[in-house]
């Protein structure tokens, strides 16, 4: 059976909230000046448009209108209210400048997505997570090894291949395992979704936000696995209690058996290589860490090449008559790889979302509203409130807005701040299933059986996690926070 990784439109709910807060510190350089125009009427207008588009977010399931539609529309809108009012003022420069702003934060987080997309893509048609479901299905482990099993690995794979595809690759092992055991099921897709969105808090390839935090410069890429321990005791905590209720019994035994293509591991190396390569740009060289990613992907596309042209050696003589024999690792398919499939299948909507999320965010900023919201969020309530507010937004609106209004907005925090509103952001999605968009995929994935009301029973446990794991970030990284 071939696993398809569902688009990435579960994110319905991104990026709402982000209309309501106020204005974008957009300065990359001295010649950014921007006004304040929050009590203009054009700028209610702005979040008036803002909200509209948010509202068509929220209702693409209903309306089968893909979620980039309203929001790249919204940017266009808002940018045009941005320019003329600062026209309004003499100014011709500043609505241009951070516009431009704007186009080079996407573009760096585009290529970078689109590159990892391949990657991941290309490993799906390579066979490597089918290989890894079936081994998983055909081994007959109890319920409750699947479990912890299935958590085990959606927290480990996260943090390289992210928290959605992780979460989707482990729900279909625990539907294929339970069955008609729907208390099972919905038990364990609980504990991979946490499991996931824990994982993916300690890596910067393990969330958006995270990619998003590190490639603004905030946290660095080593210092990420300061969070490591905390998030283990995000993902442990709920997952003791959850496991208790997990009967030790055997499922019916399944003989799966799945075939990886030729080049699987290759290619599995290659991402591991392009990782390192981005990794080693932004660490060691002070260059973007896409361009990493960008020349990974050459990689793999030479790769492609390779096997395309390796599967077109003749065959071997035939037989008889028109025989001929079928050599393993030389498959006819390869004859017809072609690398640009792969990319093809990059969540296109998902990119242009973001275009759209972050053109109109930006827009919303360079008119003054998040630095009001900066002000009354860390400046009355204080950095650890906030941020531990932060992830408690983003458990009702995903974490992706949450954490580019911070970034945006870009408080005076220490490192140990930094490091919190990263895993708080990260893991606070996990309280609510359609908090984070591995729940809500999982939610597609196992419709009827993991809901929203099944999820909601359990979070209470998954608070106690999130406190648990606030707790111990204080503690052991007590020296990351300047003294008040």
């Amino acid at each position: 059976m071939k696993r398809t990784i569902p688009s990435t439109r579960h994110r319905w709910l991104t990026g709402g909230w982000l209309a309501l807060m106020p204005g974008l510190t957009l300065a990359s350089g001295d010649a950014i000046h921007p006004h304040n125009f929050t009590a203009h009427w054009a700028g209610l207008l702005a979040v008036a448009i803002f909200v509209l588009a948010y509202m068509l977010v929220i209702a693409e399931e209903s309306l089968h209108l893909r979620k980039s539609k309203p929001t790249m529309v919204a940017a266009g809108f808002i940018w045009i209210i941005v320019a003329l009012l600062y026209l309004s003022h003499g100014d011709t420069h500043t609505a241009e400048l951070a516009v431009k702003h704007n186009l080079e934060e996407f573009g760096e987080l585009f290529l970078f997505l689109l590159a990892a997309m391949t990657y991941i893509n290309t490993m799906d048609e390579r066979g490597i997570f089918e290989a890894l479901r079936a081994w998983l299905v055909g081994r007959g482990f109890s319920l409750r090894q699947i479990f912890w099993i299935t958590g085990l690995l959606a927290f480990s794979i996260s943090p390289v291949a992210d928290n959605l595809t992780t979460a989707l690759l482990m729900a279909t092992v625990v539907m294929a395992v339970g069955g008609s055991d729907h208390r099972f099921v919905t038990v364990a897709c609980i504990n991979i979704v946490v499991a996931a969105n824990a994982g993916g808090a300690f890596s910067p390839f393990g969330d958006i936000t995270t990619l998003m935090v590190w490639q603004k410069g905030m946290v660095q890429f080593q210092e990420f696995f300061d969070l490591l321990l905390p998030s283990i005791v995000n993902w442990l905590v709920p997952a003791i209690i959850l496991g208790m209720t997990v009967p030790r019994t055997a499922p019916q035994a399944q003989d799966e058996a799945a075939k990886l293509k030729k080049g699987a591991w290759v290619v599995v190396g290659l991402f591991i290589l392009t990782i390192i390569m981005a990794v080693s740009a932004h660490n060691f060289l002070y260059l973007p860490p896409v361009l990493g990613m960008m020349t990974g992907l050459g990689f793999l596309k030479f790769y492609g090449y390779y096997l395309k042209k390796s599967a077109k050696k003749p065959p071997v003589e035939p037989l008889s008559g028109d025989a001929t024999l079928d050599i393993e690792g030389q498959p006819n398919s390869d004859a017809d790889f072609n690398i640009f499939k792969s990319l093809e299948r990059a969540e296109w909507d998902t990119l242009m979302f973001f275009y759209g999320i972050i053109l109109s965010v930006g827009g919303l900023g360079t008119l003054g509203y998040l630095a009001v919201g900066s002000e009354l969020m860390y400046g009355d309530l204080g950095a650890t409130q906030a941020n531990i507010l932060i992830g408690l937004l983003s458990a009702i609106v995903d974490n992706i807005p949450v954490m580019f209004a911070v970034l945006s907005m870009n408080p005076s925090m220490d490192h140990g701040q930094w490091l919190l509103v990263t895993m708080t952001a990260g893991v606070g999605g996990s309280l609510l299933s359609i908090g984070s968009a591995a729940g809500v995929a999982v939610m597609g994935q196992a419709r009827g059986i993991y809901t929203f009301f099944t999820h909601l029973k359990w979070s209470w446990a998954i608070a106690l996690g999130y406190a648990a794991s606030i707790w111990v970030h204080f503690l052991v990284n007590a020296e990351l926070f300047s003294a008040h």
